[in-house]
């Protein structure tokens, strides 16, 4: 375990010990630019081309506790970028669960594929296909595989979008930056959820 995940467990965002186990197995460094893999360890957002960056880990660790995901869940992943969120996702809900990752840059989600499809051999049984890949907008969620468990999203709306409230499961959670905070929400009902909002983030825009 490096010292940045011990560091986050010191300091109170890694709380889980399955989000811990993730975060121990899915290395950062496999999914950032070469030029920036010396940077893996940095708690900072880093940028991966086409104006996007890789969350800060810190950042990364606050919203995977928020969301709880479990093992055998179905989990949407809105704005996947390099593929280190959707790894970590994969890891967590295992062989039973499945999770679709949804980028709307076409050579960062083909990327993003394959940074992930370097952890065959440690996510269980990912080359049988616990994650998916679409280049969509991710405003719209993906309706063909919902309802979803989990919903997490890692770029900054105006509002929640109505797709993605619809795509959630009853008593599922979701979490997306909503301006410049970051939003947790429980879906009680159909029209009702539960809502928290942290204040103080700063995310790039979904688009």
């Amino acid at each position: 375990m490096n010292n940045l995940i011990n560091n986050l467990i010191k300091n109170g965002y890694l709380k889980t010990d399955l989000i811990i186990d993730a975060f121990s197995e899915i290395n950062r460094l496999e999914f950032l630019p070469e030029e920036l893999e010396k940077e893996f360890m940095a708690d900072i957002a880093l940028p991966i081309g086409h104006g996007q960056t890789i969350s800060q880990p810190r950042t990364v660790a606050i919203m995977l506790e928020l969301l709880d995901p479990q093992r055998g869940q179905r989990i949407l992943d809105v704005g996947s970028g390099s593929g280190w969120i959707t790894a970590l996702l994969c890891y967590i809900v295992g062989r039973e669960g499945h999770v679709t990752a949804l980028e709307r840059i076409e050579e960062l989600a083909m990327w993003g594929k394959g940074n992930v499809a370097k952890y065959k051999n440690y996510v269980e049984n990912f080359d049988k296909g616990i994650a998916e890949f679409h280049v969509l907008d991710g405003k719209k969620g993906f309706p063909d595989n919902a309802p979803y468990d989990r919903i997490i999203v890692s770029a900054s709306a105006k509002v929640v979008p109505e797709d993605l409230k619809k795509q959630l499961k009853i008593g599922g959670k979701m979490v997306i930056p909503i301006k410049n905070s970051l939003v947790y929400l429980e879906k009680r009902d159909e029209d009702n959820f539960y809502k928290e909002e942290y204040p103080g983030y700063n995310f790039v825009p979904l688009i």
